[in-house]
């Protein structure tokens, strides 16, 4: 059997399935052995002809062939409408525009024009002379692209010493319009990073729904092809301006091909133009890559006869999502292990956290800290709040996280408890005064000193004080002295006149007073 009358076969059979069974054309194609595309062609082919099912009982095979694939006649102009692709590929970067759709516009113009396979193969083959970064088809104001560029590097000079720096450049392009962003930055940390961004952001006046980095430490602290695990302060930042991170696949350049392209330009249209030229501070040279990105992004592109700001005002600016109100402020994320004393460390200072988290399983917690303030999160919930610390070795302590007798302790300084004893007496002031001194710090005296106090409490002011004049006499300035005095009623004895001497506070050299203390603690 000829290949045309299997063709003709063919043809009969999905004719007669559509319109006796009313199938659907993949199960049409499987019954058939054909693929669904040539179900649909075939019925086109029969509507073109005229042709439905029965077909006449005289159309043979041969007939049949002619009236489906009739041949040209001679002299016939065959010159068609021929698509603009360019447009083409411009509407297709708007939102929800399909080829489909397109055609539809074309064929509605063009009653003779391409089919609409024709129609998409004639726009496929235009396509595949582009660049790999053009060829993408990205939605207006979907994905904005970023990276370093990693080849020659700009320098800046230190007019005193000649000292040369190199520094970065930070390179954004739009995926839509290619709209391009660059600026210098000293090195690549998290400040600088999430620095250029928001400077990025303010250049385009919005923010795309994406932001697509390489896996750079400062955007994706953990690599994965499926599951990278983005910086949390990257993270919140993209969250504060509405949009997502989703960093490029490991070893897939197409995924960032538009960045690619867009540092490759960069690197000639601003790096290789200010290559001779000497800056001297980082501003100055911010100042030059402006200007240089002004002329970049005003230029025609070569293939699609239009700039990048020009296409970036019709396509990506309309739909990019407007800034917030307010400017984002950065916050590092660190965990920390709580230490015995129920304080936790960042940046060489120390904040405390409620005593009870020693007791927990994990004795661990993560702190958010920005510029001003330090929050400390144990199982996401806020368990601490603090004022941010600057410099090194400063506590910044609540007196709600002590256990209470700590609490007791740190509610008292020693001028507070040098004053305290002055309504006692003089000799309770000088016992408080020398426990404090003979301590190699005050505070390791606090204990003895509230110790005196409840003494007083219990015991009365007038007692107090006659068993520090007898304490003193013995030359013993201890807690434990005092308290056996009391409990002994050795304060009701008299002393002698001599032993009860003792030279008056002005003339002691050696006792510290209030006054001291208290210029101590400013």
């Amino acid at each position: 059997m000829s290949l045309a009358r299997v063709l003709m076969r063919k043809i009969r059979e999905v004719l007669q399935l559509k319109a006796e069974r009313r199938l659907p054309n993949r199960e049409v194609a499987r019954a058939c052995g054909i693929g669904a595309s040539s179900v649909s062609r075939y019925q086109v082919l029969a509507k073109r002809a005229g042709l439905g099912w029965p077909l006449p009982e005289e159309l043979d095979d041969c007939a049949l062939e002619r009236m489906l694939f009739p041949e040209p006649v001679i002299g016939q102009d065959v010159e068609r409408p021929v698509p603009d692709c360019v447009a083409i590929h411009h509407e297709l970067k708007r939102k929800d525009v399909t080829l489909q759709l397109l055609w539809h516009e074309y064929a509605e113009i063009h009653a003779n024009g391409y089919r609409y396979s024709q129609y998409c193969e004639y726009y496929r083959r235009w396509a595949k002379k582009l660049s790999p970064s053009m060829r993408q088809v990205h939605r207006a104001g979907e994905k904005v692209f970023v990276d370093y560029a990693g080849g020659t590097k700009l320098r800046i000079s230190n007019a005193q010493t000649g000292e040369v720096t190199e520094v970065e450049l930070f390179v954004g392009v739009l995926g839509a319009s290619s709209y391009t962003y660059a600026e210098a930055t000293l090195s690549q940390d998290l400040g600088c990073w999430t620095g250029s961004h928001e400077r990025m952001l303010a250049y385009y006046d919005g923010s795309p729904e994406i932001w697509v980095p390489d896996n750079l430490k400062s955007g994706v602290t953990t690599p994965c092809r499926y599951e990278p695990e983005v910086n949390r302060s990257y993270e919140e930042m993209a969250g504060h301006y509405g949009a997502v991170v989703i960093p490029a696949r490991v070893r897939k350049p197409k995924d960032k091909a538009k960045v690619e392209a867009g540092v490759l330009v960069a690197e000639r249209w601003i790096v290789a133009v200010l290559r001779k030229r000497i800056f001297f501070s980082l501003a100055e040279l911010n100042l030059a890559i402006r200007e240089a990105l002004r002329w970049l992004n005003e230029r025609p592109m070569r293939v699609m006869g239009v700039s990048r700001r020009q296409l970036f005002e019709q396509l990506d600016r309309p739909v990019l999502k407007a800034l917030p109100q307010h400017r984002f402020e950065l916050a590092e994320w660190k965990k920390c292990g709580i230490n015995i004393d129920y304080h936790v460390e960042i940046d060489f200072n120390f904040y405390s956290v409620p005593y009870q988290l020693l007791s927990s399983k994990e004795r661990q917690v993560e702190a958010r800290y920005t510029a001003s303030t330090v929050e400390i999160l144990f199982h996401q919930n806020r368990v601490a709040s603090h004022a941010r610390l600057h410099g090194r070795g400063q506590y910044s302590t609540t007196p709600e996280h002590m256990p209470r007798s700590h609490r007791a302790h740190a509610e008292w300084t020693p001028s507070r408890l040098i004053s305290w004893a002055d309504k006692a007496g003089p000799a309770a002031s000088r016992m408080v005064s020398e426990i404090l001194k003979s301590r190699p710090h005050p505070e390791q005296g606090f204990r003895s000193c509230l110790g005196i106090m409840r003494l007083g409490t219990r015991f009365g002011g007038e007692r107090l004080e006659a068993a520090c004049v007898r304490a003193e006499a013995l030359g013993s300035y201890r807690f434990q002295t005092v308290k056996n005095i009391l409990r002994k009623g050795l304060d009701r004895v008299p002393l002698e006149e001599e032993s009860a001497k003792v030279q008056p506070r002005s003339t002691h050299d050696n006792i510290r007073g209030a006054g001291y203390y208290a210029a101590k603690e400013t």
